[in-house]
């Protein structure tokens, strides 16, 4: 098994996401729930995490390294989520995973139909971050 990189997450992303598990107790979730509150757990806390790094309300576009196949979502609360207009929630497999890496990082990760390796290409939006000028 490939050690998972190092992941970033904001004290006040933390902290929500702590109340969402806290909230959503052991119901059929639970398998979700965990696998959050394991990255929460391995989670570096900063004020504010920089530029490229995915956090709540993000978009960002990842790559399936073995497939070459690249998507674009922004991260959601469960609440928020909309899979048809690009916002997948932190609780679902691939949102948990991308949660807190930077641009260049990859993981491994348990997703419907086998494991998969995941790779940040680019952060595109951060709700706080101010615009950037293109390239």
């Amino acid at each position: 098994m490939t050690r998972n990189p190092r992941i970033l997450i904001s004290r006040s992303d933390f902290d929500s996401l702590q109340r969402l598990l806290d909230q959503r107790g052991d119901g059929r979730d639970a398998l979700l729930i965990e696998r959050l509150d394991q990255e929460l757990d391995r989670a570096e806390v900063v004020e504010q995490v920089p530029p490229g790094v995915v956090a709540m309300n993000s978009t960002a576009v990842f790559e399936e390294e073995e497939t070459g196949t690249r998507r674009q979502l922004k991260l959601c609360y469960p609440r928020e989520a909309r899979a048809e207009a690009g916002c997948i929630s932190v609780l679902a497999p691939i949102g948990s995973a991308l949660l807190g890496l930077s641009e260049g990082q990859s993981i491994e990760w348990e997703v419907p139909g086998g494991r998969r390796r995941l790779r940040i290409v680019a952060v595109l939006e951060q709700p706080w971050a101010p615009e950037q000028p293109a390239a």
